[in-house]
C-alpha cells in the first residue's frame, strides 16, 4: 500500500506534513511507500532538518504551484494543475497510491477529488465525514462542509455512506444514525429536513430520528446528517468551544496556590480528557463517496494529527470501504427503481 501526502497542505507547512511523515514511518509499517508532493528542493531540505529515516520508503513527486486559501477550490483545481494538491490526487487516480491526505484548501481537496478521481456510482454529491468525540465512542459529522446546498437525496445517501464506514471501519453492527433537527418530532424542521425525514425511515440504515445539538455529546449516535453548511458550523463552534472552555480553565486554575496544587494533582485527567476531546487523535476526515480515498485534515494540524490521517486513510483502504459503500448505495438505488 502506498499514500500520498500533499506536503504543501496547512498552515505549517512542509514542517508539520513532513513531522507527521516521520511518525506515519515508525508507527505504519503496512505502507509500503509514502508519497510527498511539493517542490522538492524544499521539500529535501525539511526532510533533512528533521533528519527523516527510512528515506527509501520516501519519494518526492515535484509540483510547481500551491493552493493557497484565497484561491477558490474548484479554480485552483482547474487553473493549478501542478499544484502540490492536484499531483496527490492524481497518483491516487494513476493508482500509484491507494490514498492521500491533504491539511490544504478544503474546497481544492473537495474539488480535486470529485473532478479527478469522480464520484462513485449512484452517489450525486462527496460529503466530509468529521468525526466528533462522544460519551459513547465516536460520532461522524455528515457533511461537514463539502455540499452547503444539500437535498433529501444527498442526506439519504450521506446516511448510506457514514453508515458504511462506521460498520466497516469502526466494526459497529448496526450503526445508528440521526437526522440534525431543531427538535425530536417527526413534524420539526425546515423544508429540507421535513422531506428527508420520511426518506431516512424507508433507507437501510438504523435510523434512529431527529436528534439536536446535545445529542451529538450525549446520546449513542454513530452518523448524524446534515447539509454541508449546518454541520461545518457545527464543527468548528465545537471547537472554539472547546479551545475556550479549555483556555477559561487554564486561567481559574492559576488563580491562586491551591488552585494550582489542584490541578497538579489532576493533571493525568485533563492531559486524558483533551487528548479524547482533540482533532489530533482522530487525525482527518475522509472524503465519501470519491472513486478513492480522500482524507482532509484540519488546517492547523500538527505532526500527531497528520499522521493519525495517514493512519486513517490506511484504515480506509485495508477495510476496503469504497466497495461496501459502493455496493451499499448500488443496492439502494436498485430497490427504488
Amino acid at each position: 500500500m502506498n499514500l500520498a501526502l500533499d506536503a504543501m497542505g496547512g498552515d505549517i507547512a512542509p514542517k508539520n506534513p513532513i513531522g507527521g511523515l516521520k511518525l506515519a514511518l515508525e508507527s505504519l509499517p503496512l505502507v509500503k511507500k509514502f508519497y510527498l508532493t511539493g517542490p522538492k528542493d524544499v521539500i529535501e531540505a525539511e526532510l533533512d532538518r528533521q533528519q527523516v529515516g527510512q528515506r527509501e520508503r520516501v519519494e518526492i513527486v515535484h509540483s510547481t504551484q500551491v493552493v493557497e486559501m484565497s484561491d477558490s477550490g474548484l479554480d485552483a483545481v482547474r487553473r493549478k494543475k501542478n499544484s502540490s494538491i492536484s499531483m496527490a490526487v492524481d497518483l491516487v487516480k494513476q493508482g500509484e497510491c491507494q490514498a492521500v491526505v491533504s491539511a490544504g484548501h478544503t474546497g481544492a481537496s473537495v474539488a480535486a477529488g470529485t473532478l479527478m478521481l469522480g464520484r462513485l456510482d449512484g452517489v450525486d454529491f462527496p460529503g466530509i465525514a468529521s468525526p466528533m468525540p462522544n460519551e459513547h465512542g465516536v460520532c461522524y459529522i455528515l457533511d461537514a462542509g463539502a455540499n452547503p446546498d444539500a437535498t433529501p437525496g444527498h442526506l439519504v445517501q450521506y446516511a448510506i455512506m457514514g453508515s458504511t464506514y462506521a460498520q466497516y471501519v469502526h466494526g459497529k453492527a448496526s450503526p445508528v444514525v440521526g437526522l440534525m433537527n431543531v427538535g425530536e418530532e417527526d413534524s420539526k424542521g425546515n423544508a429540507l429536513a421535513k422531506e428527508t425525514f420520511p426518506l431516512l425511515k424507508l433507507a437501510p440504515v438504523n435510523f434512529k430520528g431527529n436528534v439536536e445539538g446535545h445529542d451529538i455529546f450525549e446520546t449513542e449516535l454513530d452518523v448524524i446528517v446534515c447539509d454541508g453548511f449546518t454541520g461545518n458550523v457545527i464543527l468548528k463552534s465545537c471547537e472554539a468551544t472547546a479551545k475556550a472552555m479549555f483556555k477559561w480553565l487554564k486561567h481559574e486554575l492559576e488563580a491562586t496556590f491551591i488552585r494550582k496544587m489542584g490541578a497538579l494533582m489532576a493533571q493525568q485527567a485533563f492531559r486524558t480528557v483533551k487528548r479524547k476531546g482533540s482533532y489530533e487523535s482522530y487525525g482527518g476526515s475522509p472524503l465519501l463517496g470519491v472513486r478513492g480515498v480522500v482524507i482532509i485534515g484540519h488546517g492547523s494540524s500538527s505532526p500527531t494529527a497528520i499522521m493519525n490521517a495517514l493512519r486513517v486513510g490506511m484504515e480506509a483502504v485495508t477495510h476496503e470501504v469504497n466497495p461496501h459503500i459502493q455496493n451499499a448505495i448500488t443496492s439502494h438505488v436498485f430497490a427504488h427503481v
